[in-house]
C-alpha cells in the first residue's frame, strides 16, 4: 500500500508518496482544488492529512476514491517530527507524515458526516451574528453611559427603538453614527430570527433532536449542536466519556505520592459546553421544582450556584447521550438519579 501524505494549503498543497519500504515515489505541488482529480487516479493508498479548514473536504474526496484516510490532529504533528529542529517547510512536513505513516499505525480524528458539518456551520453562522449584535449593542449603550444615561443590563431593555428614544430625549435627535449602528442591529435581529427559524425547523424534523428537547432547558439550538458535535453516538461507550469529550470533567495533575484534581479540562467544543451551561441555568430558572433542578439546588447550597450550574450541565450531557443511545424520551425520576 502507498502512503500518500498531503500538507494542505489554501491555494496549493504539497504531496509526498512513499511505498511500503519508505521509498519516495513522488513529490509534487498541486492546486488544492485539483486534489480530487489526483486522488481518483492513484492506486489504493493510505492518505494522511493534518487537521485544517480543508482537511475534512479532502478526506471526503479520498474516501470517495476508495483510499484509507487518516486525519492527524495538528497538535500531534510536532511529536511526529513535523517542524523538528526549527525547520518547517511544506515539503519536509509532507515527507515526515508519509514516513511516519510507513512505520506507525496513525490514528485518525473522527471525520464528521456531511449533516454534522452542515449543522455546525449553521450554528456557527448564527453565533457570529449574535456576537456582532452584542458588540454593536454594547457600543451604543456605552455611548449613552458617557452622557450619564444608563440602560438596563438586559438587551431586551435596550432595543434600537428605546435607544432612539433616549437619544431624542437627550439631544432632540439621534446622531448619524448611532443611527447607522442601530440600523445594523435591526438587520442582525432580522437575520438571527431567520436563523432561529431554520434551526427550529431542522430540529423538529429530526427524531433525535425531538427526543433530546424533552429534557428541561434543552431547546432546538442545544439539541442540534449536541447532535452535530457527537455526530455518531456509538463512538462513546458511557455517559462519562461524553462528559469528558465535552470538557465537563475535572482534570488531574498527579505525580508520585501527590494527587491533585484540577478545574474542568475544557476540552472539546466550547460552544457546546456553553450551551449546556445555559441549558442548566434555564432548567434551574424555569423548572425549579423539577427533580433534576432540585438536585442541582442541593449542590448549590453546598458549593454555590455556579458550581451547581456546571454540575447540572455535566448531568445534562450524560442525559442527552443516554436518550440518544437508547432512543427514549426524558424521564424525570431517572434524570434526578
Amino acid at each position: 500500500m502507498q502512503h500518500l501524505a498531503i500538507d494542505l494549503g489554501g491555494k496549493e498543497s504539497q504531496i509526498c508518496v512513499r511505498d511500503s519500504t519508505e521509498k519516495i515515489l513522488e513529490e509534487r505541488k498541486l492546486p488544492t482544488k485539483r486534489l480530487g482529480e489526483y486522488l481518483a487516479k492513484q492506486p489504493l493508498s493510505r492518505v494522511i492529512v493534518e487537521t485544517s479548514a480543508e482537511a475534512f473536504a479532502v478526506a471526503d474526496l479520498a474516501r470517495h476514491a476508495g483510499h484509507d484516510v487518516r486525519v492527524v490532529p495538528a497538535t500531534l504533528a510536532p511529536s511526529l517530527g513535523v517542524g523538528a529542529r526549527g525547520i518547517k517547510t511544506d515539503r519536509r512536513d509532507a515527507q515526515v507524515l508519509s514516513e511516519v505513516s510507513c512505520r506507525v499505525e496513525l490514528r485518525s480524528v473522527h471525520i464528521p458526516s456531511e449533516q454534522a458539518r452542515a449543522w455546525r456551520t449553521l450554528c456557527n453562522s448564527r453565533d457570529a451574528l449574535v456576537t456582532s449584535r452584542t458588540k454593536l449593542t454594547n457600543t451604543v449603550k456605552s455611548q449613552l453611559r458617557c452622557r450619564l444615561v444608563l440602560t438596563h443590563k438586559r438587551r431586551s431593555s435596550a432595543t434600537p427603538e428605546q435607544i432612539r428614544t433616549l437619544w431624542t430625549e437627550l439631544e432632540g435627535h439621534v446622531p448619524a453614527h448611532v443611527e447607522r449602528q442601530l440600523r445594523v442591529i435591526e438587520t442582525l435581529d432580522e437575520q438571527i430570527g431567520e436563523a432561529d427559524k431554520e434551526i427550529r425547523q431542522l430540529a423538529k424534523a429530526n427524531a433525535t433532536c425531538v427526543r433530546l428537547m424533552t429534557t428541561p432547558g434543552v431547546g432546538p439550538l442545544t439539541a442540534m449542536r449536541f447532535v452535530a458535535t457527537l455526530d455518531d453516538v456509538t463512538r462513546f461507550a458511557t455517559a462519562h466519556d461524553v462528559q469528558a469529550y465535552l470538557g465537563l470533567t475535572p482534570g488531574e495533575d498527579s505525580s508520585a505520592s501527590r494527587t491533585r484534581r484540577t478545574h474542568l479540562t475544557k476540552a472539546g467544543s466550547p460552544q457546546m459546553r456553553w450551551l449546556l451551561v445555559q441549558a442548566a441555568w434555564t432548567a434551574l430558572r424555569c423548572a425549579a421544582t423539577h427533580p433534576m433542578a432540585t438536585w442541582a439546588t442541593q449542590v448549590a447550597e453546598r458549593r454555590g450556584k455556579r458550581v451547581a450550574a456546571v454540575a447540572l450541565a455535566r448531568k445534562l450531557a450524560g442525559i442527552l447521550f443516554a436518550l440518544w443511545r437508547d432512543g427514549t424520551t426524558y424521564a424525570a425520576k431517572r434524570g434526578a438519579a
